[in-house]
């Protein structure tokens, strides 16, 4: 979407509170809904408003984008939930956990979600890997297909709520008439009644299992970023739609490697010696080695750029680039010779042996571009 203010299109102020960011989200939500608005745009503006709020909803996202704006979200390496416009109870569920009525009755209910985590090195993050991850579920019960009677039986339908699953209690004051509705406590709001229930999941629809899922990490994911993969999580109550998985990817540090954004740095040592002669030492990059020359009389702090050597930018083209910094090793230790000779160099050396080719204001500038 465009990079529009999070704030005007929830219409809250900056200083708004937790409760109010709800608030406004809940009205927006109910608004634009595809589900419930005929509004030609609505599925773009439900979208941009869903991002709004996972934005500032979330402490540590809202600080970044109230510093740094869209540009700082992106460096960051956020990116909104992809959520599949199923129903709108599914999404008041997954922010608030109820759902539109606020309450988890009715004759399905949609699986709760599965986080599972795994660590990858940071050269299978910038190559992008498909690995499996293990994680627990509960899955449909093969023997009575999850709604948790058993195979022959029919369940009865329940006198109380009439088969609706809902009890509703009306009280009237003098401001008019209340409707509450709750889910009915004698069939636990499935509308009916199971007198048989399956052997093998004691009605529950359920049983825990192990699973193993292939998760394609893209090239350029970020330490802490989750993959969403849907409908793979818990089974719905009584045949509801299942959960999603969220996989935590963590990117475990490199010591080669700093990276920053989608830039990597690095060092060279070199020592007195090469940097006076000049030298072609090996460099270690995220696509292998290879040979960096430096010219003589190169600088201690000075930095090389390889272009497109960094990070690639996650869903998105190009990389970013890798910066070398020079470092010079003085020696500590020296022997009588080795001193003897550094002083005769010393003694014979002058202000053009040492003349700089840069001022320091210039060797600033080069080292932050």
């Amino acid at each position: 979407m465009a990079d529009r203010d999070y704030y005007e299109l929830l219409g809250v102020s900056r200083e708004a509170d937790e409760q109010t960011l709800k608030k406004a989200f809940r009205r927006l939500a109910r608004q634009l809904h595809p589900d419930v608005s005929t509004e030609p745009d609505a599925e773009v503006r439900f979208r941009e408003v869903t991002e709004a709020y996972e934005v500032l909803s979330s402490s540590e996202t809202r600080a970044l984008y109230d510093r740094y704006g869209h540009a700082g979200l992106r460096s960051g390496g956020f990116t909104p939930t992809n959520f599949d416009m199923g129903g709108l109870s599914d999404l008041f569920a997954a922010f608030f956990g109820d759902d539109l009525f606020g309450g988890r009755g009715g004759r399905s209910q949609r699986g709760a979600d599965v986080g599972a985590e795994i660590t990858i090195d940071l050269v299978d993050a910038a190559r992008g890997i498909t690995i499996a991850v293990p994680f627990d579920v509960a899955a449909a019960c093969a023997r009575c297909g999850g709604d948790g009677v058993e195979p022959g039986t029919t369940p009865v339908r329940c006198d109380r709520c009439n088969g609706s699953g809902r009890l509703q209690q009306v009280s009237r004051s003098v401001f008019g008439e209340f409707v509450r509705t709750s889910a009915c406590p004698t069939c636990q709001g499935r509308g009916e009644i199971v007198e048989h229930p399956c052997t093998d999941c004691d009605g529950a629809g359920r049983k825990l299992e192990r699973r193993e899922l292939d998760v394609e990490v893209p090239a350029g994911i970020h330490d802490g970023q989750r993959i969403r993969v849907s409908g793979e999580g818990h089974a719905g109550a009584l045949g509801g739609r299942a959960g999603d998985v969220y996989v935590r990817v963590r990117v475990q540090p490199d010591p080669r490697f700093v990276r920053e954004g989608n830039d990597i740095y690095t060092q060279v040592d070199l020592t007195i010696v090469q940097a006076a002669l000049g030298a072609t030492p090996t460099v270690e990059t995220l696509d292998g080695p290879i040979e960096l020359e430096l010219q003589p009389g190169v600088q201690p702090g000075e930095v090389r750029v390889l272009k497109n050597k960094g990070m690639p930018v996650l869903q998105g083209f190009g990389r970013g680039d890798q910066r070398v910094l020079v470092n010079v090793s003085v020696p500590r230790h020296l022997t009588d010779e080795q001193r003897r000779l550094l002083e005769e160099f010393d003694a014979i050396s002058d202000e053009h042996t040492y003349r700089h080719d840069e001022s320091l204001f210039d060797k600033l500038k080069s080292a932050f571009r």
